[in-house]
């Protein structure tokens, strides 16, 4: 198998062969056909790239064509963002009367599909601890068709044995999905453990620039298909030109991820044991409860951090507003630092009741970019310190 840098620069060469050095933008709703034979094949292949843009298209092909190989899966397909991979993958592969399973730990998107969407949809659903895989085991019932994952969780970078649950859900008949989001398929790659269905938000590390917003699912073809379909339905279609950009932003993500982990190991380990700080959640220090596993399971532990401060929510957010390099910002995996304050974020997503549940008040997710490591922890460790002498602003 070839590295991963040269999977990103050439496993969408035959998928829409041009004589074009950077491939081109098939910008178009629609494409013909030179007989009625070849127009009705093209109505009905799933995945396709030369149909109908809603059906596929071939910046999609090229993408997927990517993102299936650097995540050694069979197939991959790409939707608008990363909640229509979920959304879209749930109503394809669950109905009125099944059983979810998902974690207490986890984005609070995905927490509001398992909270809201799905009960409305008359799915039920369960919530476990992650870091306890018997609890995975104990919340199975008869009607449990789904197990919902991400590791490391969003944002107390909680780590999932994925191959003791993938062993639990395959001897129950039980269908696998995680998303890969915080890790990439640089430092994880789910399926190599026996996920079934792996899903990121594109917007994140894949694409890498802050500039589009996409998603993706990657997996076996025969599962793809069926959530294929009713993405037809959905029309929750990825633009070409977002598409394209989202390939051009793969063709770094080798090169992107290590600074990433640096950078983000560097802020674990300059911000742990801080007076200001009570909790660094980083799985690369080794303090962090689950260390062995996630350097099991991972070969870089990201660029995403969580920073519980003493003094619960306004400290919190007073250490944003003393940051000069991050930004405040809901997103993450760009080439630029930012960082959040989730309990404030997800007041629109989730009840005060889930959000007390899910977050700490006091915790910032801090998401280190491709800065100089040494500029980043002065920044960092200097928004600290003024905590301490009782500064609130810049």
């Amino acid at each position: 198998m070839p590295g991963k840098s040269t999977i990103t620069v050439h496993a969408d060469r035959e998928v829409h062969p041009s004589r074009a050095v950077a491939p081109p933008i098939y910008q178009t709703a629609a494409f013909s056909a030179e007989d009625a034979e070849t127009f009705a094949q093209a109505a009905v292949d799933p995945r396709g790239k030369d149909f109908y843009t809603r059906f596929g298209n071939p910046n999609h092909a090229q993408v997927a064509a990517v993102v299936a190989e650097l995540e050694n899966t069979e197939a991959a397909m790409v939707t608008a963002s990363g909640m229509a991979a979920l959304t879209t993958a749930a109503l394809a592969l669950v109905s009125a009367g099944d059983h979810v399973i998902g974690q207490k730990s986890t984005y609070g998107g995905t927490a509001s599909v398992l909270l809201n969407l799905l009960p409305r949809l008359g799915v039920s659903t369960t919530l476990v601890d992650q870091t306890d895989p018997e609890a995975f085991a104990k919340a199975l019932t008869p009607r449990t068709r789904l197990i919902l994952m991400e590791s490391p969780s969003n944002p107390l970078l909680q780590i999932t044995d994925l191959r003791a649950v993938a062993d639990l859900a395959r001897a129950h008949n039980v269908l696998t999905m995680a998303d890969n989001t915080f890790a990439t398929p640089l430092n994880q790659r789910p399926a190599d453990f026996g996920i079934d269905l792996v899903w990121h938000s594109a917007t994140k590390y894949l694409n890498g620039h802050a500039d589009v917003s996409a998603g993706v699912l990657a997996g076996p073809a025969e599962l793809l298909d069926r959530i294929w379909d009713v993405g037809l339905l959905t029309g929750a279609t990825l633009g070409p030109i977002d598409a394209w950009l989202l390939l051009r932003g793969m063709r770094t993500l080798p090169l992107r991820v290590p600074r990433h982990n640096a950078n983000g190991l560097a802020l674990a380990e300059a911000l742990d044991g801080h007076p200001a700080v009570t909790t660094v959640h980083y799985p690369g220090l080794a303090t962090h409860p689950q260390h062995t596993l996630a350097a099991d399971q991972m070969s870089g532990f990201g660029g995403v951090l969580g920073i519980e401060f003493a003094g619960g929510f306004e400290k919190a957010d007073a250490f944003l507003g003393r940051l000069r390099y991050p930004r405040r910002s809901a997103s993450l995996g760009g080439m630029e630092s930012l960082a959040v304050h989730p309990a404030s974020m997800w007041r629109g997503m989730l009840s005060e009741e889930q959000i007390a549940e899910s977050v700490p008040p006091g915790l910032v997710r801090l998401a280190a970019g491709t800065e100089d490591t040494a500029d980043l922890v002065a920044d960092a460790l200097a928004a600290a310190d003024a905590l301490l002498a009782g500064a609130t602003t810049t």
